[in-house]
Parts: structure tokens; C-alpha cells; sequence
């Protein structure tokens, strides 16, 4: 049965994806809650109601499901025993059962593989022995990512061929980058020879309608999403080829939501999953200024179980993230002269308080092609360090 406009959505995380999704559900009409543990979380000034509280206070998230119709999520840390407990009390959309498969790097990585999607070489590792064996077996570069936590390049290692430990201290130097990681539970991935990394997102009512975007271009800089491309500049079969393996994916696990696949295009053409996340996306950020339907609208669609919107491309776009670093050292962000711009758009998080690494906003721009709309964005980057600007935005 459709949740319709008027009922009470809640979202597990008040971060910028809560922000945007609690946004686009209330100029759809709906109400908007959600828990957070951060008092100033991005999401706060738009709700109706935000719950202070850890992800994984049970407690919590029931009182947050009692005062909701449905509830979904913008981040993977949502224990599942909190989502569990709110399941008691509305529908949870995607279910614990799809956030315990996605959120353990290892059990995602053994799924993807044992049902026959396209993965590449890996090992999970327990102990700084296993790491060891794992990298020589590798026989070369790879990345030690831990299973649980971590994003945007925290909990990962990248090792070059050179990097993985030698025969004399090669114990001592394991145990080293073991503990690096907390001691965890590790994957440990072969490097691969990448053409293009790219993301598809699917979207799934709980009646089991379906609507795929098309897949995007990304460019990451230091293991961050650096820009965006929206359509990707892709040839039909390797297009073709991602949209199957992601709508052959939400269909599989039964997810009610979104779900983005992001994949690795190797040089010999072939396409293998990097790794799920069954929320709104960085990579698609475009599609609020590319398509008929912004991902954020859809998401409240699908967890409401309304008519899926067009994903229709309307126009080309281009993100680029605009990280914490802009700020540092007392630098002034010039908004205005990267409006300047025609078809530059400025999307900021209202977040406080800025760190290197931190992703405090994007601008998006449009254009006749996506490269087109790339080069803008890049540009409008470009001028807002080198013009005075304005303050860190802000309470």
C-alpha cells in the first residue's frame, strides 16, 4: 500500500544525504524525522522532529519508528538491532537484512561471488599471518580495506607491489599494517587495471517496480569522489552491461529503496563490483539538475511505494565535490565568482565546521554534453580559491 504525502517519513542519519532526501520529501508534502548522534547535523533544519542518539540505541530508533509511517536510512552504520527494533513499529526500507550484507566488506564481497557476480580477486584475512599470505598471493599491488567501516578512503590501505612485506621483518611489518586498521577483519583486494570507475543506481518500490538511472562516470582523488559525469560517456554495450548486473542485483536482494552498484571497467573490458550501498549517493548529485527525478525524490518514492519517477536525462551534468580544504587557513570561499558561471549551481551541506577531506558541499553545472558540463563545474572550482569570498556558511 502507498505511504502517501501527508504521512510521516523517518530517516536513520542526519547527515547531507538525510538532508537532501528530507528536502525533497517535504516539498512532496510529507513530514520528515530522523536520529543522529550530531545535535547540528546537517538534516536538523529541515526536520519536523531530530532524535539525538547513537546508531545503534535501540531504544531510540523504535521512538523514532513510532512516530513514522516508513523509515529509511542515509548511512550504513545503523546497527541492525536498531533497525530491527524499529521494524517492530513501521516498515524499515531496505530491510536489516540487506544493511548486514552490505555493510561487512567481507560477507558482501562472499554474496556478490558465491551468486555469481562479477567480483575480483579476494581474500579475507583475521589475523596479520592471513594478511601476509594474502598479499604475496596477491603477487603485487592491492588494497587492505577493513570490513567494517570506514568510507572515503578511511580503513584502507593501498600497497604497491613493493609496499607488501618482505621476507626480513615481513611478520613484524604485517602485524604493523594489521593493527593500522583497528586488528580487524580485513578484505584484502587485488589491484586491478582500471579503464573508468563508474555507478549505477536502481530503485525498487516494495511492490517490486523497478527504475534504473543511467550509469555514471566517476573520478576519485585519494580514494574521494572527486567529479561526477551524468549521463557517463559510455559505449551501449558497456552501459548496457552495468544496468543489467545492477537491476539483476536490487531484484536479487529484494531491496526497497535505492541501491547503488559502483563497478570497476577494466581495460580488457570486463565490468566487477566494487561494493554496494542501498542509500542516496555522492555519485549521483547530478541527477538533481540532470533528470526528471532527482535521486532524492526517488528514494522517498520508492520507500512510499508512490509511482517510481522518470529517470529520464533532461540535460548533461557534471558535480564536483567541494571538500573542507577550501577553508583551511582562514580561506574565504568566492560563492559568487564561481556563480558566475552560466549553468553553475552551489549545493552546500550546512555544515559547521570544516576538515580536510570533509565534504562540505558540491557545485553541479549542466551543459550540452557532460564534458561540457565538467568543464564549468572544474572552472567554477577553480575561482573559489582564487577570488576573496565569504565566510565558512553556517551556525
Amino acid at each position: 500500500m502507498p505511504i502517501a504525502p501527508g504521512s510521516t517519513l523517518g530517516i536513520l542519519g542526519g547527515g547531507q544525504l538525510g538532508r537532501m532526501t528530507a528536502l525533497a520529501a517535504r516539498t512532496l508534502g510529507y513530514k520528515v524525522h530522523a536520529l543522529d548522534p550530531d545535535p547540528d547535523c546537517p538534516a536538523r533544519s529541515v526536520l519536523d522532529r531530530c532524535l539525538v542518539a547513537s546508531f545503534d540505541d535501540v531504544a531510540q530508533a523504535a521512538e523514532l519508528a513510532s512516530q513514522c509511517d516508513v523509515v529509511t536510512l542515509e548511512i550504513e552504520k545503523i546497527s541492525t538491532e536498531a533497525l530491527a527494533a524499529a521494524a517492530r513499529l513501521a516498515p524499515v526500507r531496505p530491510s536489516a537484512d540487506v544493511l548486514a550484507m552490505v555493510q561487512d566488506r567481507g560477507v558482501q564481497k562472499s554474496w556478490l561471488s558465491s551468486n555469481g557476480f562479477p567480483v575480483g580477486p579476494f581474500r579475507e584475512v583475521a589475523t596479520s599471518a592471513q594478511l601476509l599470505e594474502a598479499t604475496r598471493a596477491m603477487g603485487g599491488a592491492c588494497f587492505v580495506k577493513s570490513c567494517v567501516g570506514g568510507y572515503d578512503g578511511k580503513g584502507q590501505l593501498r600497497l604497491s607491489g613493493g609496499a607488501s612485506p618482505g621476507e626480513g621483518d615481513a611478520g613484524s611489518e604485517a602485524a604493523a599494517l594489521f593493527g593500522s586498521l583497528g586488528g580487524q577483519r580485513c578484505v584484502v583486494e587485488q589491484a586491478l587495471d582500471l579503464e573508468a570507475e563508474l555507478s549505477v543506481l536502481v530503485a525498487r518500490s516494495p511492490s517490486g517496480k523497478l527504475a534504473v538511472y543511467p550509469p555514471a562516470l566517476n573520478h576519485h582523488r585519494d580514494q574521494i569522489l572527486d567529479w561526477s559525469l551524468l549521463p557517463g560517456p559510455l559505449s551501449a554495450s558497456v552501459t548496457g552491461q552495468a544496468v543489467q548486473i545492477a537491476l539483476d542485483l536490487a531484484v536479487g536482494l529484494r531491496v526497497e529503496g535505492l541501491l547503488v552498484v559502483e563497478l570497476f571497467l577494466l581495460r580488457d573490458g570486463r565490468l566487477l563490483i566494487n561494493e554496494l550501498a542501498p542509500r542516496p549517493h555522492n555519485s549521483y548529485h547530478a541527477s538533481e539538475v540532470a533528470c526528471a527525478t532527482s535521486q532524492f525524490e526517488q528514494a522517498v518514492r520508492a520507500v512510499c511505494d508512490l509511482p517510481l519517477g522518470s529517470t529520464e536525462v533532461v540535460r548533461p551534468a557534471a558535480i564536483v565535490n567541494l571538500l573542507g580544504d577550501v577553508w583551511m587557513d582562514g580561506a574565504s570561499p568566492a560563492f559568487e565568482a564561481a556563480l558566475e558561471i552560466p549553468g553553475v549551481r552551489l549545493h552546500l551541506y550546512g555544515k559547521r565546521i570544516a576538515r580536510p577531506g570533509r565534504k562540505m558541499g558540491h557545485l553541479s553545472a549542466t551543459g550540452r554534453t557532460p564534458e561540457e558540463a565538467l568543464v564549468a563545474a572544474k572552472l567554477a572550482m577553480a575561482r573559489l580559491s582564487s577570488h576573496a569570498g565569504l565566510p565558512l556558511p553556517g551556525r
